[in-house]
């Protein structure tokens, strides 16, 4: 399935884990804007985006807050699936989600969307963040020629991307069949975030970046291949009481990514 979504944009900004602390998005755009005088086009958001009703509604409707470009995200791990459907035709508006095994052409380039991630367990992901044998199938029943860049939210397997610390149990990171999408589409470019840190690989041609958290720094991709990794520490918005105590009780996910154990 191929869905055109934007034409041409000068440079394109990707980042990755926001966690719904969508403000870090506008403060990164601003950032490459008035302090390195680069003209952002549009950003690719590359999972944890934060998916969930209340933020959102908060967010967009309550506080009638925007962002400062158009915005394209892949779903993550953290994210409420259930309701994943509903949320992205409501606030459609917003932002533009990009649904999983879907080939789209932003800026020229023919982005791969894969979302979600290798499972972990119920404290830490829900199920249905899991990438199936059935949506990699779909991938690769696309021509080889498709695709430019894969974007996805976990990394592929056997780059060597180091565990995050206190998550050693879950194994080795990446995505089972992760290899058969870079031996089919070749691709020049692979991006990818969930580890929350900065991380190059290149092999066979393919070049693997992974990206921080937004609140960590963020990609600029040029018409021509060619991109930069702009580091740019933010300040961050410390949870309420409230949400403290929810996260404690277990009533809510401990999403802020300033933790080590919120990939």
């Amino acid at each position: 399935m191929i869905l055109r979504v934007s034409e041409h944009p000068v440079v394109i900004l990707l980042t990755s884990d926001s966690h719904c602390y969508y403000d870090t998005i506008n403060k990164q755009i601003v950032y490459a804007e008035t302090e390195l005088g680069v003209s952002i086009d549009c950003v690719i958001h590359l999972g944890d985006f934060g998916l969930y009703a209340s933020h959102l509604h908060d967010y967009f409707i309550r506080s009638r807050k925007r962002f400062l470009k158009p915005l394209y995200c892949i779903d993550g791990n953290h994210e409420d699936f259930t309701a994943l459907p509903k949320l992205v035709r409501k606030y459609e508006t917003y932002f533009t989600y990009l649904p999983r095994s879907t080939v789209h052409v932003i800026g020229g380039y023919r982005f791969l969307a894969l979302g979600g991630a290798a499972y972990m367990d119920s404290m830490i992901t829900e199920s249905a963040s899991l990438i199936t044998d059935e949506q990699i199938d779909r991938c690769l029943r696309l021509s080889p020629d498709a695709v430019d860049i894969i974007i996805t939210h976990d990394c592929p397997t056997n780059l060597g991307v180091p565990n995050t610390p206190g998550m050693e149990c879950y194994g080795t990171p990446g995505f089972a069949r992760s290899e058969e999408l870079s031996a089919h589409f070749h691709p020049k470019l692979w991006f990818f975030g969930h580890h929350h840190k900065w991380f190059t690989h290149q092999d066979e041609g393919v070049l693997y970046q992974g990206l921080c958290g937004t609140w960590k720094g963020f990609v600029l991709l040029d018409d021509a291949y060619r991109f930069r990794v702009v580091t740019h520490q933010l300040e961050w918005e410390k949870p309420s009481l409230i949400e403290r105590i929810l996260v404690k009780l277990r009533i809510i996910r401990p999403d802020q990514p300033s933790g080590s154990n919120s990939r």
